[in-house]
């Protein structure tokens, strides 16, 4: 039986994240978003396929507006994934369950006290996401592209938002290989009492995919680390659940083969 590390429990819409919910099994959509129709079909499909939490891109303005439409048509948590334009955030913030950003292209600090005073208003939650691949400028001439990089930019965009009063929040630290990726969550995981989302970047195509998924979120699990996660694969919505769900079992980390600590 796996031993589950505890961690701050918060909630995606109606669906629990961390402390002693199961492990949720989120995918995203590789429509443009502002396609509400292609956009809701995707999200069906993987309603269907039994993902518990869908994630959407937002990269224009166009789509941060369509997310009214969409989120009238699904069921599904829906999370809206934030880069460069801070501005999408506070626009998608009245209508989604959870806003993810990346600390490494969102800008300054003023941007993320924007973003907090919008998902604090909402009562949603945050998700930090980290990748290896663009992080903050100060951290890669520190550390480079590695998995103390990541833990650094983490901490540092964690206690930012906890000096703002704000601590529903989710931690992601991705990279495209799965030793880096493992290594920065095996780093926090000791200094971090928050949900764990589990992945790795550009996975690629299902083979590709299903064996570095298998690998890294395989070996987090088996070490109680990880709170909700998704398999990344390239045009593959029902797969990338159905595999995340196989890994769940299959590393027995799924509701009835863990042990949460006290």
């Amino acid at each position: 039986m796996i031993t589950r590390y505890p961690t701050k429990k918060i909630y995606v819409g109606n669906v629990a994240v961390g402390g002693d919910a199961p492990i949720s099994v989120q995918s995203m959509t590789y429509s443009r978003t502002s396609d509400v129709y292609a956009t809701v079909d995707q999200i069906n499909r993987l309603h269907f396929a039994g993902c518990d939490i869908v994630r959407v891109a937002v990269p224009e303005e166009e789509d941060a507006r369509a997310l009214k439409a969409i989120k009238a048509q699904i069921s599904l948590p829906l999370v809206a994934d934030i880069h460069y334009n801070y501005k999408l955030a506070l626009i998608a913030a009245e209508v989604v369950d959870c806003i993810r950003f990346n600390p490494g292209n969102i800008g300054d600090k003023s941007r993320i006290r924007e973003i907090v005073k919008a998902c604090e208003e909402r009562h949603i939650p945050i998700r930090i996401g980290v990748n290896a691949g663009s992080l903050e400028k100060e951290f890669e001439q520190r550390y480079g592209q590695t998995a103390e990089g990541m833990v650094a930019s983490a901490e540092y965009n964690i206690k930012f938002l906890e000096d703002l009063g704000f601590t529903d929040i989710k931690v992601s630290l991705k990279a495209s290989d799965v030793q880096r990726t493992v290594d920065a969550y095996r780093m926090l995981r000791p200094k971090n009492h928050y949900p764990f989302h589990l992945g790795v970047t550009e996975a690629g195509t299902i083979f590709h995919a299903t064996i570095k998924s298998a690998i890294g979120l395989g070996a987090l699990l088996l070490d109680g680390i990880g709170d909700t996660m998704r398999v990344s694969i390239t045009g593959e919505l029902e797969e990338e659940v159905k595999i995340g769900r196989a890994i769940l079992k299959d590393s027995g980390a799924a509701k009835d083969g863990v042990n949460i600590i006290s």
